[in-house]
């Protein structure tokens, strides 16, 4: 998932759904339990228990009914009993109601079971507890979903592109599929699935399987996913969607009047798999298709298997923000094919993937381009230490216990991950680095890993056959102790000399930079001019910067989430139309956050994010409405306080 966090707030326990509702019959199922938190023998953020069966394949079977916002059919498990004494299967759940489990016995009859909902959880949501007389080899619940369910969102035709059709898209990472589907929301946990959707017969359905370019819009779909996959990457989206290609094996699904900017905006997807393919094997996965969502979607990025779910912020024009669709496609390899256990050792996961995606940047964009990324991911990471604690910092984090995995979504796991792999590369030379990569993925194809597994891989792979490049000091200042090792060497690019010394020029001097020399500047070089400015400036210096660059209104997004902040911290008022226009119009997280967090650090500010939160609100995705209350939540009591600065998450 494409989500380098600049701020802190960003780092928020998000609390997804209503208060629990169950139609189960007390004289058909078990007693329910007290509120049960994960055990702590696996994955602290799952109540399954995989050590005694797993989840081998999935069988959905569901309807969308947009009209009640609501997901309901079947989900039924093809299981391996790993335990030969148990008795129970227990799935992950989050606001479902559970209308009946059955299971299938010798006789192909299917058989009803007892089952308990426990009390909700407001991180975890509840344990689905299913008594098994015996070990069913397949088990099958019945179920719907919450209108507020976590992981969904329902969009009325007014927030779509098109304004003609209803649109609804899935986000399951990181512990979301339980709001729409019942499972062992683990990514340990790795199982094929199938699906027939039935829908109104005027919207396309896609999912994270073998989509059908050429399918026809009737209402009835099926899919099939072969290759093993862990339940963060189950994907579902509905709505006015059309195909439009890219290569043989690649193209984008989009809105009818997205879908051809997108394509054109990515044309290079192809030349990006061959490159990667070249790098580190073969794409396993059979298509790699895009699919742009409209504007409330959270995140930059979801690597949901063959296709990729995608903002729509990043089609710009001019391909400045394409390494989005590099940092996607690099799951392919990173993450989809080798996954982190448990949410933890997420860096195994992003910080695999940004390494990765660097190097498929450079290949197809050159070197220079690579190292301005890399210059702006690594000042993103340095600042957003800062405001956090020592163990955050660490790539190894401690156990996630009793907090929501979204925690650990931070710059640490994408950019301090790869950093560390680029200090590796450099201590045992690209040729020997990328061969070892090569032979990580493939060792640990279709598997789930710790960070302690990786580590054993590397010593006995890399570090042991070329001795002395690297150190187990070394090793341990970047997997375990905080802030970035003082032995870590920065992205270095030329093209950045020049934006600084243009700005340390501007704000000696008040004399902007040339048009001839801004006139070729790209998206990364107005970031890197804006982020690196003084924290506050006169609001006159804003007018003259904006007159001369127009800022306040631009649609790019990555020059907005660095200017707004900067304007509302400067008291240029003149922006806050726009601010508020673009706040309502964008759900990305990562653009919106830190406009809200300038915003909420003074109690006039507060009052202005309320205002436009609340227009905005119906349009945001429930990931990107939890964040936004929790911060203006925090903010309350701070900004009551004048000169107190919010309280650092």
């Amino acid at each position: 998932m494409r989500l380098p966090i600049l701020v802190s707030c960003l780092a928020i326990v998000l609390a997804g759904g209503c208060a629990r509702e169950s139609a189960t019959d007390p004289s058909s199922t078990a007693k329910q339990d007290a509120a049960v938190l994960p055990a702590r023998n696996h994955d602290e953020n799952s109540y399954a228990q995989p050590d005694k069966v797993k989840i081998a394949d999935l069988a959905l079977d569901l309807g969308l009914d947009f009209d009640k916002k609501e997901i309901a059919g079947t989900a039924t498990y093809t299981l391996d009993w790993l335990d030969k004494s148990a008795r129970q299967l227990v799935l992950d759940t989050r606001d479902l109601t559970i209308e009946k489990v059955e299971g299938e016995g010798a006789d192909a009859q299917w058989q009803p079971l007892k089952f308990a909902l426990a009390p909700r959880d407001d991180k975890y949501g509840s344990k689905l507890t299913i008594e098994t007389p015996q070990q069913f080899p397949r088990v099958r619940v019945t179920y719907r979903t919450s209108p507020q369910a976590s992981g969904l969102q329902w969009l009325e035709p007014g927030m779509t592109e098109g304004k003609q059709l209803p649109f609804m898209f899935s986000q399951s990472q990181a512990i979301h599929a339980r709001s729409w589907v019942p499972l062992q929301d683990t990514p340990s946990v790795r199982f094929t699935y199938s699906a027939h959707v039935r829908s109104r017969p005027d919207v396309m359905v896609a999912m994270s399987a073998d989509n059908d370019p050429q399918g026809a819009r009737d209402g009835d779909y099926t899919f099939k996913m072969p290759q093993k996959i862990p339940s963060y990457l189950l994907a579902i989206a509905a709505g006015d969607l059309v195909f439009e290609p890219i290569s043989e094996r690649s193209g984008v699904w989009a809105e009818p009047a997205m879908a051809k900017k997108a394509a054109a905006e990515f044309v290079d997807t192809e030349k990006m798999i061959a490159t990667t393919e070249q790098l580190y094997g073969p794409y396993r996965w059979g298509r790699y298709d895009i699919l742009v969502l409209p504007p409330s979607f959270p995140f930059g990025g979801m690597e949901n298997p063959r296709l990729t779910f995608a903002t729509p912020t990043v089609v710009v024009g001019d391909k400045s923000l394409v390494s989005l669709v590099a940092h996607e496609l690099a799951h392919s390899w990173s993450g989809n094919l080798v996954t982190n256990a448990s949410w933890k050792d997420i860096w195994l996961n992003e910080g695999f993937t940004s390494y990765v995606e660097n190097r498929i940047v450079e290949a197809v964009y050159g070197k220079e381009f690579a190292e301005m990324e890399r210059a702006i991911s690594q000042f993103g990471l340095q600042q957003e230490i800062k405001d956090l604690s020592p163990e955050q910092q660490a790539l190894a984090l401690p156990p996630l216990t009793d907090k929501d995995p979204d925690e650990a979504l931070t710059d640490v796991a994408y950019i301090k991950g790869a950093w560390f792999l680029s200090w590796l590369e450099s201590r045992f030379g690209r040729e020997t680095f990328d061969a070892f990569l090569k032979s990580y993925f493939d060792h640990f194809a279709f598997q789930s890993i710790s960070t302690d597994q990786f580590v054993e891989y590397l010593k006995a792979n890399l570090i042991a056959k070329m001795p002395n490049r690297v150190t187990d000091a070394e090793l341990d200042a970047w997997l375990n102790q905080p802030g970035i090792p003082t032995f870590a060497e920065k992205a270095q690019s030329r093209r950045f000399s020049i934006v600084d010394s243009a700005r340390l020029a501007w704000l000696g001097s008040g004399e902007l930079p040339s048009p001839s020399v801004t006139g070729a500047w790209s998206t990364q070089e107005w970031v890197r001019f804006l982020e690196a400015m003084p924290e506050t400036l006169k609001p006159e210096q804003l007018a003259q910067l904006d007159s001369a660059f127009h800022f306040t209104g631009t649609p790019n997004g990555e020059i907005a989430q660095r200017w707004y902040p900067l304007a509302v911290r400067s008291g240029y008022a003149e922006a806050r139309p726009a601010m508020a226009d673009f706040l309502q119009r964008i759900g990305r997280r990562k653009l919106i956050m830190p406009t809200y967090e300038a915003l909420a650090a003074t109690p006039e500010g507060l009052a202005f994010a309320q205002d436009v939160f609340a227009r905005a609100r119906p349009g945001y995705h429930p990931i990107t409405t939890g964040s936004v209350e929790a911060l203006l939540a925090r903010a309350k009591p701070a900004a009551a306080a004048p000169g107190q600065a919010p309280p650092a998450n």
